[in-house]
């Protein structure tokens, strides 16, 4: 892990393998190496050069008490411009494809792919309301640890995943072990409700593939499908028995698309 100073702020980031590079960014309140569990292998194996981060509000990175979704927008374009990494794919799950695709908005000409994985082009009223019972629940540093765990299971895994005992209850331990409302996090979970972005995705030119997670409740398909719809010749894939965190529950079809999207749209 190396950090590096970036738009009046230090981020942590870790380089890895060799090839073209992929720029991978994560979501609400995870650090970067969540990647290494399952895509960073798969991109690896299929001949790319990796790069994982720690968002702004997630340490070692930068905390700072508030920020925008345009200074984590301008944190990104500044890492590739330090890293020389342009132009790069770029892989980005829930807030890191929130992030994503308003820098494509932006820097199009940076990013020669892009994978948009759990992904909204506006907040409806249910996901609103959500957003903003997290954040009370972590203003307020009132949520035992095991009703976080379990209201995460709820909110993040599938119906498979919740039937299956042995699963379930490693997902509760981890959960248990790493809650959700830790005061890193709050920032960032006030970036959740972002307004109507759609009518601005239609002048993104970069081949982009949206893939959203059928029994996902926090970026539901529906939502995601319209982010597909806005942007002029991307791709929609629904993978099944998935949640929110489908990327970790299901793996091997996330990992199979994204690297077929990629080489399906590689430089000639």
């Amino acid at each position: 892990m190396a950090v590096i100073s970036a738009n009046g702020i230090d981020l942590s980031y870790t380089e890895s393998g060799s090839g073209d590079p992929v720029l991978l960014v994560m979501g609400t309140g995870a650090r970067g190496h969540v990647w290494n569990l399952h895509q960073v292998p798969a991109l690896h194996a299929a001949g790319y050069r990796t790069i994982t981060f720690d968002n702004r509000g997630i340490s070692p990175s930068s905390t700072p008490d508030r920020f925008t979704l345009d200074d984590m927008v301008g944190d990104t374009v500044a890492l590739i411009e330090k890293l020389g990494l342009a132009p790069c794919r770029m892989v980005g799950v829930s807030l890191g494809a929130f992030i994503t695709q308003e820098l494509l908005t932006t820097h199009s000409e940076w990013v020669e792919q892009a994978v948009l994985i759990a992904t909204r082009g506006r907040t409806d009223a249910l996901r609103a309301a959500m957003s903003e019972a997290d954040l009370a629940a972590c203003e307020a540093n009132a949520l035992p640890s095991k009703q976080d765990a379990v209201s995460r299971v709820l909110q993040n895994l599938s119906p498979r995943t919740q039937n299956d005992d042995v699963l379930v209850k490693d997902w509760l331990d981890l959960f248990e072990m790493s809650p959700q409302y830790h005061p890193d996090a709050r920032a960032q979970l006030a970036l959740d409700r972002i307004p109507d972005r759609r009518s601005a995705y239609a002048g993104i030119r970069t081949p982009t593939l949206v893939m959203s997670f059928r029994d996902d409740v926090i970026c539901p398909p529906h939502l995601g499908r319209e982010v597909a719809d806005a942007i002029p010749g991307s791709q929609y894939v629904e993978v099944a028995d998935s949640g929110h965190l489908g990327y970790l529950e299901q793996p091997g079809p996330v990992n199979s698309q994204m690297v077929k999207f990629f080489s399906d749209h590689r430089r000639r």
